[in-house]
């Protein structure tokens, strides 16, 4: 395997990449910016959302679907225009964040489960929004749920659940419904969720924290991406690291990272291109301070597939 190759700088804080259309797309929380970049490393802006964009997907008709964090909303960007797609700010009260949308349109989105830091940690719901713009919620007791994916089948979804250290797999019911739900593997071992809670709960930024120091595996998985032999790539930003892990909890692979990692994505033109997308820290104070972000990229063997 290569070494991580940087492509470029400049970011606030990168997230929610997906490949479509032969580029990088992403979005930038602080310079409130929905973003491009192309083969040739060169970024582009696609639209600018005032209310901080994040997870990104497509309707059937091409039709681009933007999570709008702060007021919690789903943005549709149709030649040029945005409108609301879907309004959840009656179903959940905090920051919404990454999302993925099935082939036929239908989106699962993530919301933080609490405000900052330092607030007490409860698990929330993954919410539905069907493509019609119609809103319903799904399950529960998610800590924290965040990076995302669609099996190639359009059966199954798995769920990083950031503070719960694990990933969760539903299956996908005729009706776009989330049922079944199983463990799939946890990231980090079993007392590392204490660990997680416990420095959450004293308000630590957990980008900051040196895991190290309580185990060398504490992965926590923010973003992620799922390769065609059912390995799910996972950034973890407490680990400075992207790892490739296997459903029951095998970690094949473990790349490490200059700064934290926060986001994947199998792209390129074979998708075995990995691209990572790194920042200092997630804290919004530090990270609106300078724009230190990076996107880097590493080629692996085994291809992406799925959604996003």
């Amino acid at each position: 395997m290569n070494a991580l190759k940087k492509l470029t700088g400049g970011l606030y804080f990168g997230e929610g990449p997906r490949w479509h259309d032969g580029k990088l797309w992403f979005s930038d929380f602080y310079s409130h910016k929905v973003m491009t970049l192309n083969e040739n490393n060169l970024l582009e802006t696609v639209c600018e959302v005032p209310n901080q964009p994040s997870g990104l997907g497509w309707l059937p008709n091409g039709d681009l679907l933007i999570v709008s964090m702060l007021d919690r909303k789903i943005l549709r960007y149709s030649n040029g225009q945005i409108s609301v797609h879907a309004d959840l700010s009656e179903y959940v009260t905090h920051k919404c964040n990454d999302m993925v949308v099935s082939k036929d349109g239908t989106a699962y989105v993530g919301n933080f489960g609490m405000e900052d830091a330092g607030e007490n940690l409860n698990s929330t719901h993954l919410m539905i929004v069907k493509s019609d713009g119609s809103v319903l919620k799904g399950p529960d007791k998610i800590l924290f749920p965040n990076g995302t994916v669609i099996t190639e089948d359009g059966k199954k979804l798995i769920v990083a659940e950031t503070l719960g250290a694990k990933l969760t797999s539903f299956d996908i019911d005729e009706k776009g419904e989330l049922t079944n739900r199983k463990l799939w593997a946890r990231t980090s071992p079993v007392f590392s969720l204490l660990i997680i809670r416990f420095l959450s709960a004293l308000g630590f930024d957990l980008s900051k924290v040196d895991f190290s120091k309580y185990s060398k595996n504490l992965h926590v998985p923010d973003g992620i991406c799922l390769d065609e032999k059912d390995g799910i790539w996972i950034a973890s930003p407490t680990t400075n690291a992207v790892v490739r892990i296997e459903k029951g909890g095998n970690i094949t692979d473990t790349i490490k990272t200059p700064k934290g990692a926060f986001a994947c994505m199998l792209g390129g033109k074979e998708r075995k291109t990995l691209y990572v997308i790194l920042s200092n820290s997630s804290d919004p104070e530090e990270a609106q301070l300078s724009p230190e972000g990076e996107i880097h990229s590493i080629e692996v063997d085994i291809p992406g597939t799925g959604k996003p």
